[in-house]
Formats: C-alpha cells, structure tokens, sequence
C-alpha cells in the first residue's frame, strides 16, 4: 500500500477538525494496519494523564482511517461511519500514545468490499491496540459502516 502518511494527516486535519485539536498525527500506514500517534500535552486531564475521551477518539480514529485508505486505495468512495465500539483501558497512560488499528482478516475484508458492491453498504468490524511507551494500555473495537456514494 503506497499511500502518505503526511497526506493522510493533512486530510485528517482538514475534514476531521478534532484530529489537529488533538494534535494527532500519522505513524504509519501499511499492510499490517494503521498506527496514529498523540501527545499527552491537549489529551491531559485532571491527574495528568490521558483523558478517556481522547484514547477513544483516537481509537476510533485508527480505525476509520485504515477504512478510508484501503478504500480510496480500491477507488470505491464511501461514506464511512461508526456503528458501535468498546474500549478498555487497562493502564493510565502518563505521556505519548499511539493506536495501532489491526488490518482485518483478509476474508472479513473481501465480504466486506462485495458488500458495499452488491447492496451499496457494508460494515466491518475492526480491532485496535493502544500503546504507551511500548507498553499495551488498552483494547479497542468498532463497527463501521462504509456507505458507497452514488454515482
């Protein structure tokens, strides 16, 4: 997948006004999923840590943008939308963290693209891992829904 991670950032920072607020920006984007990166600094709560709130957007974030990367990839526009998530938190995180969206199993992700193809929508459900200094602070998963724009 030959696709910038600064270009991505910018259209994230353009479309998504929350991703710049949150300062968050683009690790990496492979075969192997999507990694997004936040400072602790406009993420910080009360106890100087992470706030929630934040770790899950950027969850949620992760893994709408490894949706909207291979799609653009595959030149089939969406809409894409999340469905439903679940996050635990297993660690405070006290600095910088990153969430890295796990690309599915290639079978969930052919069902899904005929989906969209034979019936103009299909939804997908994804894993991500969040990770402070290395260390796994907390799990993710959402349901998302890509609706094919109609041409």
């Amino acid at each position: 997948m030959n696709v910038s991670c600064a270009d991505v950032e910018q259209y994230l920072h353009e479309h998504i006004p929350l991703s710049k607020a949150m300062a968050v920006s683009v690790s990496s984007i492979d075969s192997s999923g999507v990694i997004l990166s936040a400072p602790l600094q406009p993420n910080i709560n009360h106890r100087s840590t992470v706030f929630g709130g934040s770790i899950s957007a950027v969850s949620i974030l992760s893994a709408w943008t490894l949706v909207h990367v291979r799609l653009q990839v595959l030149a089939i526009p969406c809409q894409i939308v999340i469905q439903s998530s679940n996050i635990d938190y297993t660690k405070p995180i006290d600095t910088d963290f990153q969430v890295r969206c796990l690309t599915p199993a290639e079978r969930d992700w052919e069902r899904f693209i005929a989906t969209i193809i034979r019936h103009g929508k299909g939804r997908i459900v994804l894993d991500a891992e969040v990770y402070c200094q290395g260390l796994l602070s907390g799990n993710f998963q959402g349901a998302y829904v890509a609706l094919k724009h109609k041409s």
